[in-house]
């Protein structure tokens, strides 16, 4: 029996709703990339960035008039629907545009090149022919917000479960040169070119096939010639089909590219009982050839065999002597470190060859004091990894936590060694039990971690030692990872705050902003701007920017 044929022998059905946040962090210029680079460290170089900004008030149902002399970004009066840009400029500040998304947003902007790309759903159509529920990545002008172009993506059809309804593209693009690489909502990796189709339809020949939809008998309707506002996709690794993956709920995690090779997890996780895994021998881990998409090697099937809900972290990379490391955490709720390299095993697969690994869990979360296992879901009992492992000197910080779904519960934050001394597990320089459950992922910088957990608290503490310097709590549910910019430390909430601290050992809270909506993506800061991201709208602030007078 092959690994797909094994993997097929339980049927899906549904399960709770997933969402994923995302952070931000970069250096000076653009932010390319989720972290803004390969170790994934939430710190900014930009300066003079605004904090006295405001996000403006809606316009009510009559139309929305024209902006010095333009039409909003796309084109449409306010009174007709979704799709219209439906924010009064004249009453914003230091805004330099806005942009309107889908009804729910989960993936942080990337900037690269002059274009802004960000992962939403389809709630408010950019093109009438793409109506109804899909994955959107929508990328637009970094200096005026005009809508340029669009990745459309169908429901899988193959039930909430795998493709849960309404979270759409729950990431946003990683920029290698011209190529722009993200998971689709279809448990996918897809490669665009990024200058959509304005240079002519390259790679792929069958966008129209790819952006059809299924019909309610799970048939494939009539294809969809592409336009001049979408994505031309240059190639299409499909995990679901290939490697009989059983994505649970969604396709997260953003893509690391590294000497020409393209590292994602996979999202193997439980069905809709949440104790059954479905393809125990398909990989939580895979790397890809940058290029063309083929496969070149796959994580050992271990983190799958024992994957508590799913596989959503965005992998990191480090050298430490001479040695590379691709670090991934996974749904079991351990950290590995693989080489970018492989080894054939007893079955002929090219398996990516492991240095250590570590659990993330404390004993006590694993079992009780009779050495019973507790169970996943318990308020005490174990967690996956969600957010992004953070490589700062020399060393790995990493949060578990569980999909927000299942609330709140214990935490712990590690600090972890990751140079390799014969033992393939990875040794902690210290825990941290203050912080609960988490998908946030930390920022590191001048000696001090911060990391926020689901529960609404932002900690600062010593990166050597853990020491616990002090905690902010924002009394609303964070999913999204502090930014450390300018000087301060910037972090949203689902209540549609965001909070401006003072970074360093002493807690000082320099600004609230209230967003009309949630803020569940973090916030990014490029080329002198600062991006917030709401559940349906994307800002651009930036110090002295004006809004164009109406009329």
């Amino acid at each position: 029996m092959t690994r797909l044929s094994q993997n097929m022998t339980t049927k899906p059905t549904l399960l709770l709703a997933l969402a994923l946040a995302a952070t931000a962090s970069l250096q000076a210029a653009d932010y390319s990339q989720w972290g803004g680079g390969n170790t994934r460290n939430m710190v900014s170089d930009e300066k003079g960035l605004p904090i006295d900004f405001d996000p403006g008030k809606k316009y009510g149902p009559k139309a929305a008039p024209k902006i010095a002399g333009r039409l909003r970004p796309d084109a449409q009066a306010a009174n007709k629907g979704p799709g219209a840009e439906d924010i009064d400029l004249s009453t914003t500040k230091n805004c330099l545009w806005v942009a309107k998304l889908g009804s729910q947003t989960y993936g942080t902007p990337v900037i690269a090149n002059g274009q802004v790309y960000v992962g939403t759903n389809n709630e408010s159509p950019r093109n009438d022919k793409h109506a109804g529920d899909r994955g959107i990545v929508m990328v637009f002008d970094e200096y005026t917000g005009q809508f340029k172009w669009q990745l459309v993506s169908p429901k899988m059809g193959t039930g909430k479960v795998n493709d849960w309804e309404y979270l759409g593209i729950c990431a946003s693009p990683t920029i290698v040169g011209d190529k722009a690489y993200v998971p689709g909502n279809r448990c996918q990796i897809i490669c665009m070119d990024v200058k959509g189709m304005s240079n002519g339809n390259q790679g792929m020949q069958d966008e129209s096939t790819f952006m059809a939809p299924l019909d309610k008998d799970g048939k494939l309707t009539a294809p969809i010639a592409p336009g001049d506002t979408d994505a031309d996709i240059l190639w299409v690794y499909d995990m679901y089909k290939e490697l009989g993956v059983f994505q649970h709920n969604a396709t997260a995690g953003f893509p690391l590219v590294v000497d020409g090779k393209l590292f994602a997890p996979t999202c193997n996780g439980v069905d809709w009982t949440h104790t059954n895994i479905p393809a125990p021998n398909s990989p939580s881990f895979i790397m890809l050839n940058a290029e063309d998409g083929t496969l070149l090697g796959e994580q050992d099937h271990v983190s799958s065999e024992r994957v508590l809900h799913c596989s959503w972290s965005s992998p990191n990379y480090l050298e430490l002597g001479g040695k590379k490391q691709v670090i991934f955490a996974a749904g079991d709720g351990w950290v590995y470190s693989m080489a970018p390299e492989t080894k054939k095993d007893a079955e002929d697969l090219d398996i990516l060859v492991e240095h250590w690994r570590y659990d993330a869990n404390p004993p006590e979360y694993r079992k009780n004091s009779a050495g019973e296992p507790i169970k996943y879901v318990e308020y005490d009992g174990p967690s996956e990894i969600i957010a992004t492992p953070t490589v700062a000197d020399g060393l790995i910080y990493v949060p578990i936590g569980q999909d927000p779904e299942h609330g709140e519960g214990v935490g712990c934050l590690s600090c972890i060694d990751p140079k390799m001394t014969g033992d393939i597990t990875g040794k902690a320089v210290w825990t941290f039990k203050g912080i609960e459950r988490s998908i946030s992922t930390p920022a590191v910088k001048d000696g001090l971690v911060y990391a926020a957990d689901y529960t609404g608290r932002l900690f600062c503490l010593d990166a050597k030692t853990g020491k616990e310097y002090w905690k902010f709590d924002t009394k609303g549910h964070i999913w999204a990872s502090p930014l450390v910019a300018d000087g301060k430390v910037w972090i949203g909430n689902e209540e549609g705050e965001l909070f401006i601290l003072a970074e360093g050992k002493e807690l000082k809270e320099l600004k609230t902003i209230e967003f009309p909506s949630p803020l569940l993506s973090s916030v990014v800061a490029a080329n002198g701007a600062v991006y917030v991201t709401t559940h349906t709208h994307l800002y651009c602030f930036k110090e002295g920017a004006k809004a164009p007078e109406a009329k």
